[in-house]
């Protein structure tokens, strides 16, 4: 399965570079970028979501956004988010509820007052007849080796989960949640459909790696490496993606860094923490950096670790 000949970051620049709020950026994104997995694959079983295309009417209603973000600040509120995935969904859920669709987000079903069964990540409105529950994961996954034989070979860049166990808790377990007596008495309507929206980056080896069955073809790609490799990396200019900033291309006024300093700096960085930094290579236009390609930058012995997990899940 060969990569798009569009890179995702030429891709959004093409369709939303006049946006300029990260906010507005991230929320166009996640509605607009491909998703990780092909939703044709039988390994899903038509249980991937298959999001309609952005029309023009959302599109202008991103750029009025973009123009006047109150009423998406408004929502998100003061909140310091450090969690990436709860960002995600707060934006989600401002879309749905601004067009319309939201019926309930986070809507936890108890067995008991201290027995959580699950959670609704949303029910939106599917007509008078029911609603529709989608699960939706926003996720960065590293290949360990040279080329995918299963899911579980896309791993998170601190080796807490992978691809293929996330995939199984959200079609095992997650999906199946209204069926579950104690959610039937929540439901406002029938669960007339359940489905996953997966959307996120893989990071392949520096040196290559090629995608599996059941990965989209189009999804948003990027490169991993060790610091000891990092100085053949082929950019003038980089900076270190903040986690708030690792959904849409970065667009920004951050100081670059030359390669030198980019390791220089995660070599320091290496020194408190052994969690992988994203980076983004940059390039300046009309005055503002832009993100030509990105990638992890991890500890060296970051890949013996990856194996040595992988070993435990075989």
């Amino acid at each position: 399965m060969a990569a798009p000949a569009e890179t995702c970051q030429a891709l959004f620049a093409r369709r939303w570079g006049h946006l300029v709020r990260p906010r507005v950026r991230a929320l166009a994104w996640l509605l607009d970028s491909p998703g990780l997995l092909d939703p044709d694959d039988p390994h899903w079983q038509g249980k991937i979501c298959v999001p309609p295309p952005v029309t023009p009417q959302v599109a202008d209603w991103l750029a009025r956004l973009d123009a006047d973000p109150s009423e998406l600040d408004a929502a998100l509120g003061d909140r310091n988010y450090t969690r990436l995935g709860l960002y995600a969904e707060k934006l989600m859920a401002f879309y749905y509820q601004q067009h319309g669709r939201l019926v309930a987000h986070g809507l936890q079903v108890r067995a008991a007052r201290n027995d959580t069964v699950g959670e609704f990540d949303f029910l939106l409105d599917a007509g008078p007849q029911g609603v529709e529950h989608i699960e939706f994961a926003t996720k960065f996954y590293l290949l360990e080796g040279t080329a995918a034989s299963r899911f579980d070979t896309f791993v998170g860049p601190n080796l807490a989960d992978s691809l293929g166990a996330k995939m199984r808790k959200i079609v095992e377990k997650q999906l199946a949640l209204a069926a579950h007596p104690a959610a039937q008495a929540l439901l406002p309507r029938p669960v007339l459909c359940a489905q996953a929206l997966v959307k996120g980056w893989l990071f392949y080896p520096a040196a290559g790696g090629d995608p599996m069955a059941g990965i989209g073809s189009a999804h948003c790609r990027g490169f991993w490496c060790a610091l000891a490799d990092a100085g053949a990396l082929q950019a003038d200019a980089w900076v270190v993606l903040p986690r708030l900033e690792w959904l849409a291309p970065y667009r920004g006024t951050a100081e670059p860094m030359s390669g030198e300093q980019m390791r220089q700096a995660i070599a320091a960085q290496f020194e408190v923490t052994r969690s992988p930094v994203l980076v983004a290579a940059v390039k300046r236009e009309e005055g503002v950096l832009v993100e030509t390609a990105r990638g992890f930058i991890v500890p060296d012995d970051w890949r013996a670790r990856a194996a040595r997990r992988q070993a435990d899940i075989a």
